[in-house]
C-alpha cells in the first residue's frame, strides 16, 4: 500500500513542542543521545544527525568534527541555531530543513549517520533508512537512538495499543527494534553491532567495506 505523508501535519506538532522541547526532554534524553554522538564520533570527521532538532545532542560534539544537521522543522531549527551562535559551537556547520526520506546531499558524502528519537515519526522508516545508506561512507555507521520496544513479550501488546494516542502527540510507542536490524540484514551491506537495553536504546548498524 502507498505510504501516506503527512508532513504538514508533523511540522504543526513540532511548531509547538519547539517552544518547550528542551526543558521536557534534555534530561531524559541526555544518555541515549551522548551514547549515539560517542559511536558516530568514532567513526569519523564528517557526521550527519537527521532530527536534530533543537540541537540537544550538539554540544556533544568535539569541536573537530564537522556535523551537519537536518530537520523537518524550521521552528525547532532556530532554537539550534541560535544555540550553535551563543555556545560558540564550532562542530556545527550546517543546520538545514530537510525530509529524512529525501536527504540532499551527494552520495558517501559521510562517515556517520545518526537519526536521534525521529526514525520512528518518519512516514516511511526504511525509504529513510535507505537514504542515511546512501550518503554513508563504507565502514561508516548508522545510529539509531529512539523509543524501541522488542517484536514481543509481555509489554508488546501494551505499547501497540497504547500508539494510536501517542501518535497525536508526536511520539511513537511500537516501534520494533527489528524494523532497523531486518532492513540491515536485508541490504547484505551492513552488520548489527549493538542493541541497547532501556527505555531509550541505541541500536548500531556498521556499513561493510564490501559485499560479504
Amino acid at each position: 500500500m502507498p505510504v501516506t505523508y503527512d508532513l504538514e501535519g508533523q511540522k504543526r506538532v513540532y511548531r509547538v513542542w519547539a517552544k518547550f522541547y528542551d526543558q521536557v526532554y534534555v534530561q531524559l534524553l541526555a544518555r541515549a543521545q551522548r551514547e549515539a554522538v560517542d559511536a558516530a564520533v568514532a567513526c569519523g570527521r564528517d557526521i550527519l544527525e537527521i532530527g536534530v532538532g533543537t540541537g540537544l545532542t550538539l554540544p556533544y560534539f568535539p569541536a573537530d568534527k564537522k556535523v551537519v544537521g537536518v530537520d523537518l522543522s524550521e521552528d525547532m531549527l532556530q532554537v539550534a541555531s541560535r544555540k550553535v551562535r551563543e555556545r560558540g559551537l564550532r562542530a556545527v556547520i550546517g543546520l538545514s530543513v530537510m525530509d529524512a526520506c529525501r536527504l540532499g546531499f551527494a552520495d558517501e558524502a559521510f562517515d556517520a549517520v545518526t537519526a536521534q528519537f525521529v526514525i520512528t515519526l518518519v512516514p516511511d522508516p526504511e525509504q529513510a533508512l535507505d537514504e542515511m545508506d546512501r550518503v554513508l561512507r563504507p565502514g561508516g555507521e548508522i545510529v539509531v537512538s529512539s523509543r524501541l520496544v522488542a517484536s514481543e513479550g509481555p509489554g508488546a501488546a501494551f505499547w501497540s495499543a497504547l500508539a494510536p494516542l501517542a501518535k497525536k502527540v508526536g511520539w511513537s510507542t511500537d516501534f520494533k527494534v527489528s524494523r532497523i536490524t531486518d532492513w540491515g540484514q536485508r541490504t547484505g551491506r551492513y552488520q548489527t553491532t549493538h542493541v541497547g537495553k532501556g527505555y531509550f536504546k541505541v541500536v548500531r548498524l556498521k556499513k561493510l567495506a564490501a559485499r560479504p
